[in-house]
This record gives C-alpha cells, sequence and structure tokens, in this order.
C-alpha cells in the first residue's frame, strides 16, 4: 500500500471516529434530566430586608431552565403548596371539571441541587454618594459586591452528594453604573440582577451552572419500560426529556447491591434484555420496537443508552 492510499484510509478513520464520537455526544446531550433547586441555606451572617437565600434559588432555577438541559421543577416550597392543592382537591369541597388538580401527577426530581451561602458582602468600600431613584443609586463612588456559595448535587433516589463546588461571584461599579439597595426585591429579578450586587450574584450562578451541566456525563440516564403491548415497547420518558424517533436504548432488569448493615446503596448493574428504537415520540411518552430480545422485554424495566 502506497504511502499516499494509507494517508487517505488514515483520514477515512479518523473521520468516521470523529463522526461516531460527535453522534454518541450528540446523542447523550439532547437528553434532560428532571432537576430541583432546594432551598439554600444563609450562613454569611448577613441578613436584611430581602431574603439572600430565597433570591439565590430564583436566579438558580431561572439560569438552569434557560440552559435547555434541564426539566426544572418547583422548588420545594411551590411543590408543598401543589400537593396542598391537590389534598383539597381529593376533600370534596370542590367543583370537579378537567382542571381539578389530581394526585399521583406529581414530576419526580432525578437530581437536586442544595447548598449554602458561606460570605456575602454587598459593599467593599462603603459606597455613598450619588441620587436615589426608587430602589436604585446613580452616581456616587465605586464600590464592589462579593458573594460565595458552596453548591452540591445530590442524586434524589439515594440522598448521596454526587459533587460538590464552591462558587465565587464579584461585580464592581463606578460612576453613573447602578448602586444597590437594600430594600425587598421580592418577584424582581430583572430588577436586581441590574444591581451590583445582583449582577455577582448572577457571576456565581453562571459558574454554578457550568458545573452542574458538566456532572451529566457521570450521571446515568434512565427510563422505564411502562407497557408492551402488541409489540411495542412504552416507555415514560419523551420529548421533554430529549427523547427523538430513531433514538436506541438498552433495557434489561437492574440490579442493586446494597449495604446489609445499613441499606445504602453501594452499586447498581443492569442485566441486558434486549434493544429498542424509538418510532414516536409524545411530550412524556415514547413508543420503541425491539431490535434484539423482544420476547425479553417486560413492563418494569430499566431504560438506559447502549454502552
Amino acid at each position: 500500500m502506497t504511502m499516499k492510499r494509507l494517508s487517505v484510509l488514515l483520514f477515512v478513520l479518523l473521520f468516521i471516529s470523529a463522526t461516531s464520537t460527535a453522534s454518541l455526544a450528540e446523542n447523550k446531550g439532547n437528553l434532560r434530566y428532571s432537576i430541583m433547586v432546594s432551598k439554600f441555606e444563609n450562613r454569611s451572617g448577613w441578613s436584611g430586608q430581602w431574603n439572600i437565600a430565597d433570591t439565590w434559588g430564583a436566579v438558580l432555577t431561572d439560569s438552569l431552565q434557560q440552559t435547555g438541559r434541564f426539566i426544572v421543577l418547583g422548588e420545594k416550597d411551590m411543590r408543598q403548596e401543589a400537593m396542598a392543592e391537590q389534598d383539597f382537591a381529593e376533600s370534596g369541597r370542590t367543583a370537579g371539571g378537567k382542571k381539578k388538580p389530581v394526585t399521583g401527577q406529581m414530576t419526580p426530581a432525578q437530581l437536586l441541587v442544595k447548598g449554602e451561602i458561606t460570605h456575602f458582602q454587598n459593599s467593599t468600600s462603603g459606597g455613598g454618594g450619588g441620587v436615589r431613584i426608587g430602589g436604585f443609586r446613580i452616581g456616587g463612588s465605586s464600590d464592589s459586591a462579593e458573594i460565595n456559595a458552596v453548591v452540591y448535587v445530590v442524586d434524589s433516589t439515594t440522598g448521596q452528594v454526587l459533587a460538590s463546588k464552591k462558587v465565587v461571584g464579584e461585580a464592581s461599579r463606578t460612576g453613573l453604573d447602578v448602586g444597590f439597595s437594600d430594600r425587598n426585591w421580592g418577584a424582581d429579578l430583572g430588577g436586581f440582577k441590574k444591581t451590583n450586587v445582583g449582577k455577582a450574584v448572577e457571576k456565581a450562578i453562571d459558574e454554578a451552572v457550568v458545573f452542574i451541566n458538566g456532572q451529566l456525563e457521570k450521571i446515568p440516564w434512565e427510563g422505564t419500560v411502562v407497557m408492551v403491548k402488541d409489540s411495542k415497547i412504552y416507555i415514560n420518558r419523551g420529548s421533554r426529556e430529549g427523547v427523538f424517533s430513531g433514538q436506541t436504548f438498552a433495557v434489561g432488569k437492574t440490579e442493586a447491591l446494597r449495604d446489609p448493615d445499613t441499606g445504602e446503596l453501594l452499586d447498581s448493574s443492569m442485566e441486558k434484555a434486549g434493544t429498542i428504537v424509538v418510532e414516536n415520540v409524545k411530550e412524556k411518552v415514547s413508543i420503541a420496537k425491539a431490535t434484539s430480545g423482544a420476547r425479553n422485554i417486560q413492563k418494569g424495566m430499566t431504560v438506559m443508552l447502549p454502552e
């Protein structure tokens, strides 16, 4: 074989390898995980008219939603209110109809994000001067804000901390930049983000979101077979989770290895029963057909990306 032909063959092999790797990355990168932001604890020692932990949670929830990589669920207090409304509807004291909340419809979170605000300083120079308009201060001396937080990614099934990271956000203003006024910002996230403190919070949260997003490659994406009927296999993942027509999955029984003393989950493995390819995708469910092991696939089996 001549050197020219060898070079061409090597180029083709590298191209095929790169294409396969890119396809695999796209295949997994398209899938979404359900996630919930738990209330962050304020351990910075700072207190004012607004709740820094609640504001952090609201901005983080919004930022995760904007990535398109997650199904972002309401914070714990929101879900508690939803469950209370379901309980009220079930009490028989409300009118019936299609809009009546139904129990058992809550989407479970695969991942939880929680953490602590460890340091917060809304002014490093004391600021001062300028003109105050509403909740803003225009002009005045230069000023800086800083916030530090520790972020934990938790497996909701086991309660195990999968990863953690300290994030820092800093922002400075001078001259006519918008300053910060310690007022109750409530739901005015847009106004808050324009302030010096808001910019510092956003920078720290941007770092946190990049970190959380980077953990997804280490976390198995799973679904479940909910029905097998007339050679059709229904799984509880759909377009909402990023599943697409033509996507392939491995199906099998998952076996958990637990510590006999504590009951802690040590490891899990799947005994493969077959493979499926998705033919039809709806919002919360996908319909597939078996490409191997059709007779072995049963309701309740785990669905995962093929290795």
